[in-house]
């Protein structure tokens, strides 16, 4: 288990450059100054005061010399200070993550509730009405944008019924409902036609079967015996979508205004807020693979027989 750690450790570092690669030559590759972008955002941009901010931002320097002060300052944990919040990129990130944190796990939640009753009972109920209810339910959900059933959401219990805010702005639970409801039924529809066709396919196995004839309760055979095998290549899914969730929530958090990490890179995209941009996307490139380590890790708590030598 060490040693298969230790190498996926190993595996990171060679993409985290390639990342850090690909977002400084893009942000490059945007038109736009960002020195007179900040400086329109504070009201005055004269050709002398851009030339001094350039300087100061280190712009005029050789891109080689600007993508070897980016890695340095990576390697360290600083990414430098954002144009446009005056302040540490990583405390401008610490701000915004605890918002996308709780988004991210209250879709979760509605994902995984929604997806694992959905499948379930369609396999149960496999050719039945139920089967085609649910499953109807589940593609709706897959084919819905996400943007366009966040409108639909504030427009039905915000502005028609007013059971909830239609912003988004703070972690307050009545705030939270309706986004991570929004971001979490997209997910679910996918999380419940693979709880449904893996779970069809192990209630014909052998074992199950076996457990059936031993006498323990339909109930049992389900939950301890069929599903918990049927969950390994959920787990996966479940686990990239909670890392795109932490890292990429921007339409959800953009039509809710809320003040996520997602908002947030569009936002220093827009400013061309270079170290903002790079310490945004660095932190969640690292995220997403330390997600990924997780799931592989949780394949053995799943299922005893899996082992990493």
């Amino acid at each position: 288990m060490v040693g298969y750690i230790s190498k996926r450790i190993l595996i990171v570092i060679p993409v985290l450059w390639l990342v850090s690669l690909i977002v400084f030559s893009i942000m490059h590759l945007i038109p736009g100054d960002p020195a007179a972008l900040t400086l329109r955002g504070e009201g005055g941009a004269s050709p002398v005061q851009i030339r001094e901010l350039r300087e100061q931002l280190g712009l005029n320097d050789p891109l080689y010399v600007q993508y070897g002060r980016f890695i340095w300052g990576a390697v360290q944990g600083k990414f430098g200070r954002s144009t446009r919040f005056k302040n540490d990129v990583s405390a401008v990130i610490m701000k915004s993550f605890p918002f996308t944190m709780q988004l991210s796990a209250g879709a979760l939640v509605v994902s995984m509730v929604f997806g694992l009753a959905f499948g379930v009972i369609a396999a149960l109920k496999r050719g039945s009405w139920i089967d085609s209810l649910s499953m109807a339910v589940s593609i709706t959900g897959v084919s819905m944008p996400v943007f366009w059933l966040g409108l639909l959401l504030i427009f039905g219990f915000s502005f028609t019924l007013g059971w909830f805010p239609p912003l988004s702005r703070d972690m307050q639970l009545k705030s939270l409902v309706l986004p991570a409801f929004a971001l979490g039924f997209i997910n679910a529809g996918l999380i419940a036609r693979l709880v449904r066709s893996n779970l069809l396919e192990i209630l014909n196995r052998d074992y199950i079967n076996t457990a059936r004839a031993k006498g323990l309760r339909e109930a049992v055979v389900i939950l301890r015996h069929a599903l918990r095998n049927a969950l390994i290549p959920t787990v996966t899914v479940l686990g990239l979508q909670l890392a795109t969730m932490l890292t990429g929530a921007a339409v959800t958090e953009t039509v809710f205004s809320r003040p996520g990490l997602g908002r947030l890179v569009v936002d220093a995209v827009i400013w061309k807020d270079y170290p903002l941009v790079r310490g945004t996307v660095m932190f969640a490139a690292a995220l997403f693979l330390t997600m990924n380590l997780f799931v592989d890790l949780t394949y053995a708590f799943l299922d005893p027989r899996i082992k990493y030598d």
